[in-house]
């Protein structure tokens, strides 16, 4: 017949974040919300603590002002490059003229037009003015490691100035996500020294529970979910060997039957738990606070005794009977002529009063569920066929009877 697999584990129940909020920087504390106390629920966006901003805010103006300066050399540069441009341009176009004065005079003095004091009086003219061109030329090839240089000033300032930003940032301590408080270790008007703890918070958006499963029953779970994989993958790809959405599970509260909590599974944690040798499974509750309706239905809180139960579809149909037809290893059947007959089978495993056997019975056989005494071989065997008990050893096996 269909049979569900069940295991089951206890654990105590952790949120899934905790937020240890620590100074990233010194300073007084400023604000401090009037609820931030050890218990209290506070929604996401919440201004839980502040310290005071104004050695960071004065270092961000300082930044900027630098910044502004900066950036005014920088324009200054670019002008000033422009006019070097300009300058070095009508120089080398003297220098053109006086290059082309000189050819001329040369070829006067060949006439005897001119003097040799007049060629002298312009080479100096010429060479005069070639000195002021490689000049220009020269600084004007400098700029570009000042502009350089500027660059990486200003490069500095932003990243001070990004730091600031940061570390203003830094004096707000603004809920990430609804959380319940668990400690505060900071007052107001009191100095946070860096890297002092300041508050402890749990979130209320998810709990987990890691449940201690024995692993006679972890095993029979995880190979009703294990899925078929190409013989190449490697161990890495174990996560894609079980498919843990196609397990059931269910958070109940120890002691308190009906107080329960849907779960899935998101893990199977790693190695087996030092004290039970027991696996470690990891189920995550959505909403833990939601259902909450006191004083009858507690929320799902931090170190708490859960029960975690599991149920996963067998992926064949099983053979199974009622624990107690199993007598030490054998059962008693119907044979022909309404004689009964004693077997050996083998029990894979038992689970809420059913055993599964593995070898020994075939469908179709007759099981005789009473126990008579003497249980005698070849006995004569008045039956009668009990379809209560069938019917409800099909609910047991479907997990919705017990």
């Amino acid at each position: 017949m269909p049979f569900v697999l069940t295991a089951r584990g206890f654990g105590i129940t952790r949120p899934v974040q905790t937020w240890q909020a620590v100074a990233n920087v010194a300073g007084r504390v400023v604000q401090r919300h009037p609820q931030l106390n050890s218990g209290t629920l506070l929604p996401e966006g919440t201004l839980l603590l502040a310290l005071d901003p104004a050695r960071y805010q004065l270092a961000i103006a300082e930044t900027e002002a630098e910044l502004a300066s900066l950036a005014a050399e920088q324009t200054q540069l670019e002008v000033e490059t422009q006019n070097t441009r300009h300058l070095l341009q009508l120089e080398s176009e003297r220098l053109q003229l006086s290059e082309n004065e000189l050819n001329r005079i040369e070829r006067l003095l060949e006439t005897g037009a001119v003097s040799r004091s007049r060629l002298d009086e312009q080479r100096r003219a010429t060479l005069a003015q070639r000195q002021l061109v490689q000049s220009l030329d020269n600084e004007l090839s400098l700029l570009p490691s000042k502009q350089q240089y500027l660059d990486a000033q200003i490069q500095r300032a932003e990243v001070r100035l990004e730091q600031g930003r940061q570390d203003l940032e830094d004096t707000r301590f603004v809920a990430p996500y609804d959380l319940r408080v668990r400690a505060v270790e900071v007052e107001e008007h009191q100095y946070a020294a860096l890297g002092q703890p300041l508050f402890l918070a749990d979130s209320i958006e998810q709990a987990e529970v890691e449940a201690q499963v024995p692993l006679a029953m972890l095993r029979r779970l995880m190979m009703a979910v294990t899925l078929s994989v190409e013989p190449q993958q490697t161990a890495l790809d174990i996560t894609k060997r079980l498919d843990f959405s196609a397990i059931r599970s269910e958070v109940e509260l120890t002691g308190f039957p009906t107080v329960r909590w849907p779960a899935i599974v998101s893990r199977v944690a790693s190695g087996l738990d030092p004290g039970t040798r027991s696996g470690r499974v990891v189920v995550t509750v959505d909403q833990p606070y939601g259902l909450a309706s006191l004083p009858e239905r507690p929320a799902l809180q931090r170190d708490m005794h859960v029960q975690v139960q599991f149920a996963a579809d067998s992926p064949k149909p099983v053979l199974a009977v009622p624990s107690s037809a199993v007598h030490q290893g054998e059962v008693y059947l119907l044979g022909e002529g309404s004689l009964l007959q004693r077997r050996s089978v083998t029990v894979a495993f038992e689970q809420n009063g059913l055993s599964v056997i593995e070898d020994g019975l075939t469908t179709g056989e007759v099981l005789i569920v009473d126990d008579p005494v003497p249980a005698v071989a070849g006995m004569k065997v008045v039956s009668h066929r009990d379809l209560d008990l069938e019917e409800h050893l099909q609910k047991i096996a479907l997990g919705i009877a017990q």
